[in-house]
């Protein structure tokens, strides 16, 4: 069948990926010049599989009232002007219940191990260079209670087998031997051995190549207006001032699911959650991380890629206008200085936002949306890369109604019910 993708993301392009295997004939349409130009294009870098966390969790409220004091807050909120972020925030809180927490870190690590073992299997069935490391992650903690705090992940991390490793701050030395000159600051770490890093923009460019020589089309410059429906079946969509017929689409619009759907009456709890980062050329190597490593205090990550060092970050509820907000690169600045200060040349660093689509529980929609022949592939927050190949693999097995390989029935539309 034809199958037509909405939406160049590393989401969209995964899942064209896997609609192209399956055998159908696939075109994905995106309103840039090329893929991967937003939200996937400057992220963290990380294939965080061990550290798939919900962000609606027990104490954020609370947490949330003291960050929003602090002038490099992890979170940051301002009224957008719409009921519809009073709406999302609500449903956030419901969600940040002990019951429900257990439940949504089950749906994102089920999603993100799945997803480990897509990227296994591709790295071993094809030439794809990303820049990729296998060293891990570094999640660091400054405060005692930071580390007690990730106790309760660490047993749902036992739980689904996903290996991990407390450490002393002298034990951090042994994966990140740069911090030798910090580790006075850390109260302990977790080290999680599976975890991944890389450039996603990269990833997805040379995906989409492997797409276009598999005879996936890809159709850029091309804005999307509305889906045609008849009943619960989507007949066509219209975008660049023509009508494209399918026999099935997928939705994998990030940030601009909830208003692009609203049009077919679907209520798409995905909200715009703008994260920041800062690419810099390293000019000391072994004064660099080593992989990734994650600041818990600031909620910022550091990756190291070849030549680079990208440091990104922090969650900014502020509606859908993207732009460089000179305190959110102080803080990113603070905090590769205070742990990486000789690693990289911050006067020639790239400063970039996008926007993370989040849902209320943080776990991804992949699957259901109520129309017969609309699959939906969307809000995996700051977990897109880490979960792409995962759900865009699940994503083509729905639409091509073959039986996915792990549980999706509560991963769709219908569990907000």
């Amino acid at each position: 069948m034809k199958v037509i993708v909405l939406g160049a993301g590393v989401i969209g392009v995964s899942t064209a990926w896997f609609l192209r295997q399956a055998g159908h004939e696939v075109e994905v349409i995106d309103r840039e010049g090329s893929v991967a130009l937003e939200t996937s294009f400057a992220n963290a870098g990380q294939l965080s599989y061990g550290y798939t966390t919900p962000w609606a969790a027990p104490g954020i409220p609370q947490k949330a009232l003291k960050w929003m004091t602090k002038p490099h807050s992890p979170l940051i909120i301002r009224p957008d002007g719409s009921l519809y972020q009073l709406q999302w925030l609500w449903q956030m809180l419901q969600n940040c219940t002990v019951s429900n927490y257990t439940r949504n870190k089950e749906r994102m690590v089920r999603i993100s191990e799945y997803s480990r073992e897509m990227f296994v299997r591709m790295e071993r069935d094809v030439n794809l260079p990303f820049e990729g490391r296998h060293k891990g992650t570094l999640q660091i903690f400054r405060q005692q209670k930071e580390v007690d705090a990730a106790k309760k992940d660490m047993a749902v991390l036992a739980e689904y087998g996903v290996p991990f490793r407390e450490l002393s701050p002298q034990e951090c030395l042994e994966y990140e031997p740069a911090l030798a000159g910090v580790a006075h600051k850390l109260a302990g770490a977790l080290h999680l051995p599976k975890d991944s890093t890389g450039d996603c923009h990269l990833f997805t460019t040379r995906l989409a190549e492997l797409c276009r020589e598999a005879g996936v089309r890809f159709r850029f410059n091309c804005h999307i207006e509305r889906l045609e429906t008849a009943g619960k079946t989507v007949r066509a969509v219209h975008a660049g001032g023509e009508r494209l017929q399918a026999d099935h689409f997928v939705c994998a619009l990030g940030s601009f699911s909830h208003p692009f759907l609203k049009q077919l009456g679907l209520r798409v709890p995905v909200y715009p959650v703008k994260g920041y980062s800062l690419t810099i050329p390293i000019v000391n190597p072994a004064a660099s991380p080593v992989s990734t490593v994650l600041d818990e205090t600031y909620k910022v990550a550091i990756t190291r890629f070849d030549e680079r060092i990208r440091i990104g970050g922090m969650a900014e509820l502020s509606g859908y206008q993207i732009n460089l907000t000179p305190a959110r690169r102080e803080t990113l600045e603070i905090v590769i200085n205070d742990l990486f200060p000789d690693g990289g040349d911050l006067s020639r660093s790239t400063f970039w936002s996008g926007l993370r689509p989040m849902t209320p529980d943080s776990t991804p929609i992949i699957g259901y949306s109520g129309f017969d022949n609309l699959t939906l592939n969307t809000g995996h927050g700051t977990l897109g890369w880490t979960m792409s190949l995962g759900s865009g693999k699940l994503a083509a097995d729905i639409a091509s109604g073959i039986q996915p390989e792990i549980r999706v029935d509560d991963l769709g539309l219908n569990r907000y019910r």
